[in-house]
């Protein structure tokens, strides 16, 4: 957090947790000095608070006074280290003495501490007040974005047992680039280069996964690969996207007020983003009725399209989109028809039981012989590289067909190594997924090998 938070009550706080040089007491009485003055907490006033009290303390300590002073009234109190902790994504409060951090290995608990369940709640409400929005006993929870861009979302007891629970998801300002995801383990090494022509080719893909899986950060990052001259226009409940590109037009939700009135919906945004001559539409995250004017859209020649969508496996997407489709009044063939002509390609992320965000699976799609759309898995993590599937030959050809460098792996001389290649990457040499597929798969190209050998899937004569 930073100082474009602004006090929702100078009376407000968290507690510091006390110490010997500023303990509760001596900063409830400055609290209440400030308070009834209506001074800001600059180190001067602090120090004629104190004076006030009878007590006279050093510039030291005087100056950590103020400074845990404007962290409650003007900040996010005790939480504030962990904030601007660059390493920090998410920061959550389970209890008074329960403050966990993640900094992509998992959940830690730090040292952190409240002084008792009220003052987490306070915090709670001051920063929903922050916000603009309202969190009490009538309305026990909020979801909200702050003004540096942290997500919050606070449920109140008695709906959570025993304390305020609060949920603060930091949002860095700048994305990361995919050479950067590579690095951190999320995509295996070539897999950028694949992501890169998926972009390039203008295919429409969601990203699916659980929460706190990575999904707007690699969204962000493929985002950053769209070619300058190209618009993007994002629409989203909370603006989390931070795309690394010159031309980005930001669109956001807006809850209804409190006398109901004034709602801004995810469909009301996707309807207005299409006015907008958009040469990318991007829904943040789709769970919604708002799926059947992204598909409707991306019908109609918005080709490159994309958004993000809560599933546990990619296989498991059609179904989670029926299910939205379905409430939003489409019925069940009309959305299969439209499903199949508007979306390619699936990116499924997961956290393994080590904290790390990764690509766990890239399908694409077809029709099964009941007219239904499935997926079928064309690409699966390896930690060398991507492995291919049954499915990897259907999305070579997709890239083929869009991008301009793509013309995709064919197999070698038959001992693993891909001569296929990306004209820009040079995909398929060292480390490929045709090169990771034909170390673990046996071939036989260009002449037959017998009859116990099989043929790589994608793995293809004369082409290339």
């Amino acid at each position: 957090m930073n100082g474009s938070l602004v006090s929702a009550g100078a009376g407000a706080s968290e507690g510091s947790g006390g110490g010997p040089d500023g303990g509760v007491g001596l900063l409830d009485g400055v609290r209440q000095w400030l308070a009834e003055s209506g001074a800001e907490p600059t180190p001067a006033h602090v120090a004629q608070a104190l004076r006030a009290q009878g007590r006279v303390l050093g510039d030291a300590e005087v100056l950590g006074a103020a400074e845990r002073l404007r962290s409650e009234l003007v900040g996010s109190g005790p939480l504030e280290p962990l904030l601007a902790d660059p390493s920090v994504t998410d920061v959550l409060v389970s209890a008074p003495d329960r403050v966990w951090v993640d900094r992509g290995r998992g959940l830690e608990l730090t040292s952190v501490s409240f002084p008792d369940a009220a003052a987490v709640r306070r915090l709670a409400q001051r920063l929903a007040a922050v916000a603009g929005r309202r969190l009490d006993d009538a309305r026990p929870w909020v979801d909200a974005r702050l003004p540096d861009g942290t997500r919050l979302h606070a449920v109140l007891p008695p709906v959570a047992v025993g304390s305020t629970c609060l949920s603060l998801r930091v949002v860095r300002p700048r994305a990361f680039t995919l050479d950067e995801l590579v690095a951190a383990g999320t995509v295996p090494p070539g897999g950028d280069q694949v992501l890169g022509a998926l972009v390039d080719a203008r295919l429409s893909f969601l990203i699916s996964g659980g929460t706190g899986s990575g999904k707007t950060t690699l969204l962000s990052a493929l985002l950053g690969l769209v070619g300058p001259g190209e618009r993007i226009v994002l629409a989203e409940d909370s603006a989390e996207l931070r795309p690394d590109h010159p031309h980005v037009v930001r669109l956001e939700g807006r809850p209804a007020n409190q006398e109901g009135v004034g709602l801004v919906s995810l469909q009301d945004l996707v309807r207005q983003a299409l006015r907008m001559r958009p040469d990318r539409l991007v829904v943040g995250e789709v769970r919604g009725p708002e799926v059947v004017s992204l598909l409707a859209a991306l019908n109609t020649g918005h080709e490159g399209g994309s958004g993000t969508l809560h599933a546990n496996a990619a296989a498991q997407v059609p179904a989670r989109l029926e299910a939205l489709g379905t409430a939003a009044g489409l019925d069940r063939a009309a959305l299969h028809s439209q499903l199949a002509a508007a979306l390619s390609v699936v990116l499924h992320l997961v956290r393994d039981p080590a904290g790390r965000r990764r690509i766990a699976e890239v399908h694409v799609l077809e029709r099964d012989p009941s007219g239904l759309v499935v997926t079928v898995p064309a690409l699966r993590w390896g930690e060398d590289a991507f492995v291919r599937e049954r499915g990897w030959e259907r999305l070579s050809d997709l890239l083929r067909a869009g991008s301009r460098g793509w013309r995709g792996p064919v197999c070698g001389d038959g001992r693993g190594r891909g001569q296929g290649r990306h004209e820009s990457t040079g995909l398929g040499r060292g480390g490929s997924p045709c090169g990771q597929a034909q170390r673990e798969e046996p071939f036989a190209c260009g002449a037959d090998r017998g009859a116990d050998q099989t043929r790589t899937p994608g793995c293809e004569r004369g082409r290339g």
